[in-house]
């Protein structure tokens, strides 16, 4: 599980950041205005084809003040394939769900008490509405068995809008 936080996460303010530098930079970015609430949250998206690259998106959103994201880019090697866009959802939230257990595993281990966040979404690439509408309750049940709360389309931005931005 730990191979999801080796290598680099790219930020566009700092660029590239080890696992342990984007903590200290959420971090880092909670602290320097501990009267607003924060939400850290993740989500995943992939560009289509045989051999997409997997986004995976940390963001610290500062409530009504903008936030920040460290993006992970997944590249599998070329004998693994996705076939189909369902493989490749279910492996957009299974990204998503390592990178969460392994982030609030980190955040344990720190004295975090004193500021004001809430870590407890992921965000799926997956709605009520269009082809993904079959996967909700299967996508919704593998965040919430890996002890999130899910957030689908249109709540879904971390996956459906930034993550999607660099697929």
């Amino acid at each position: 599980m730990e191979d999801i936080i080796s290598g680099h996460f790219y930020n566009p303010t700092k660029g590239n950041l080890t696992f342990d530098e984007v903590i200290k930079e959420i971090f880092g970015y909670i602290a320097q205005d501990k009267e607003k609430f924060y939400d850290i949250v993740v989500g995943c998206d992939s560009s289509s084809g045989e051999e997409p690259t997997f986004p995976v998106v940390i963001v610290a959103l500062r409530k009504g003040g903008g936030g920040r994201f460290f993006l992970k880019r997944i590249k599998y090697s070329s004998d693994r394939k996705f076939y189909n866009w369902k493989e490749r959802i279910l492996n957009e939230v299974y990204l998503s769900c390592q990178m969460a257990l392994i982030l609030k595993e980190k955040i344990a281990g720190l004295k975090t008490n004193f500021l004001n966040y809430e870590f407890r979404y992921i965000h799926a690439d997956v709605g009520e509405n269009g082809a993904t509408k079959d996967m909700v309750k299967e996508v919704t049940g593998l965040i919430r068995g890996n002890g999130f709360e899910p957030k689908i389309k249109p709540e879904s931005y971390v996956a459906s809008v930034v993550a999607d931005r660099y697929a």
